[in-house]
């Protein structure tokens, strides 16, 4: 779902400040009917699709799960996946990249199939084989998690230790903001330790294992052979790696990584501050929660974040990167026609595969009203989301063109 080539067309390739990172949630982050801002939405024929690959209906688990069928990691992981890739897809529709992706645990495979190092069938069928191998581990290891807040790193470690059980730091998500995870018994006397301590509140987390920790080896194991199958690729945009907090492109590096990841630490403050120190300071989560969201601001003094769950949100996206673009060098002598670009030009997308064809009563600078018909793709009308002054074709009239594919812009201002 990148249109690179297209969006040169639009003038824009000097017009990206390579300080955008997009990062995306992982389980926990679900929430009863959070696809129903969505349905409607071009980005809701991910959910069909999704629900094809997998076997499941996605859309019921949208729309109507409650939170305890949403606990299910098995439920939690492939709605959130799923769920975070819808909103991808209606940002990439506005033409909005990244130059750096992370993702929080189940969030890293999310980043995965946006930078295009596994494709959506692939990214939907590791999240199911990850999903039900971390559930069997679950129960044949049962364990809990918890969130510990008001202490450092090393506090938190000892707190593990003095509880002389099976219980581990699992996530370093930001400074005073840690989790633990291991046998029921081991959490909740960790928990007490964490307290005596001076931590100022621990809190159960709904999830149905010990997830990165030793109690998931089993999973990492079956997980290792679904991950060779999906062979990663090498990719253009670099992830940052929960387990190194590193940014990888190599697709072999990624086969290692994606499996050391279920029973290793989520390191998620050292991955911000690695995308901080490469220049990123606009962070843009997509998904639901709004949890990476803080833990950027609580992170990285004087960062920008912000939180894309819902449709409602595009609008805000582009009133933040409108103000966020000043903050922006252009090389001396940039072009500036189109330097808000966020702001004041969209793309409007294929809705489907086929031919394109113009509508003959359509020609450049002709002003677009929300809804207007342009061109058909095959049986499909092509009805902009957008008003706006057409300001181009991207596609030409009889060009092939796939699904989301831009095929025209609009100045909306």
């Amino acid at each position: 779902m990148k249109w690179e080539t297209a969006y040169r067309a639009l003038g824009s390739s000097t017009l990206v400040p390579e300080m955008l990172a997009f990062t995306f949630p992982g389980q926990g982050s679900q929430r009863p009917g959070m696809g129903q801002p969505w349905v409607g939405h071009d980005s809701w024929e991910l959910v069909t699709e999704a629900s094809d690959i997998s076997g499941r209906d996605v859309g019921r688990l949208l729309l109507d799960a409650d939170a305890e069928e949403l606990k299910d990691t098995r439920n939690a992981q492939l709605t959130t996946f799923v769920s975070s890739l819808m909103v991808l897809d209606a940002v990439e529709r506005l033409g909005i990249e990244p130059s750096l992706c992370a993702g929080h645990s189940l969030g890293e495979y999310t980043a995965l199939a946006a930078t295009g190092a596994l494709g959506f069938d692939e990214g939907i069928r590791l999240v199911v084989a990850r999903a039900d191998a971390m559930h069997d581990a679950g129960i044949e290891s049962p364990g809990t998690m918890a969130a510990v807040l008001g202490l450092d790193d090393d506090e938190v470690e000892t707190a593990c230790r003095l509880a002389d059980s099976d219980v581990w730091v699992a996530n370093f998500n930001a400074p005073g903001q840690i989790v633990i995870a291991g046998s029921i018994d081991g959490v909740a006397k960790a928990s007490e330790q964490a307290k005596a301590l001076g931590a100022k509140r621990v809190m159960a987390l709904p999830v149905s294992g010990a997830f990165h920790t030793p109690y998931m080896t089993s999973a990492r194991e079956r997980l290792r052979e679904a991950i060779a199958l999906a062979k990663p690729r090498n990719i253009d945009v670099p992830v940052v790696s929960n387990v190194d907090a590193r940014a990888h492109d190599n697709g072999d590096e990624w086969s290692t990584l994606l499996s050391a990841q279920l029973s290793s630490p989520v390191r998620w403050k050292h991955c911000l501050l690695t995308m901080a120190e490469a220049g990123i300071v606009g962070f843009i989560e997509l998904g639901p929660g709004g949890v990476l969201t803080g833990m950027a601001k609580r992170t990285i003094e004087g960062s920008k974040s912000i939180s894309v769950a819902t449709p409602d949100d595009l609008d805000k996206l582009i009133e933040w990167i409108d103000a966020l673009q000043p903050t922006a060098a252009l090389p001396p002598g940039s072009v500036h026609e189109g330097e808000h670009l966020f702001a004041v030009e969209r793309m409007v997308v294929s809705p489907a595969a086929g031919l394109f064809q113009i509508d003959a009563t359509i020609a450049n600078k002709t002003r677009i009203e929300v809804g207007q018909i342009i061109g058909h793709v095959g049986e499909s009308e092509v009805r902009s989301p957008f008003a706006g002054m057409l300001q181009n074709f991207i596609a030409v009239d009889g060009e092939r063109v796939t699904a989301h594919q831009p095929i025209a812009w609009l100045r909306t201002h």
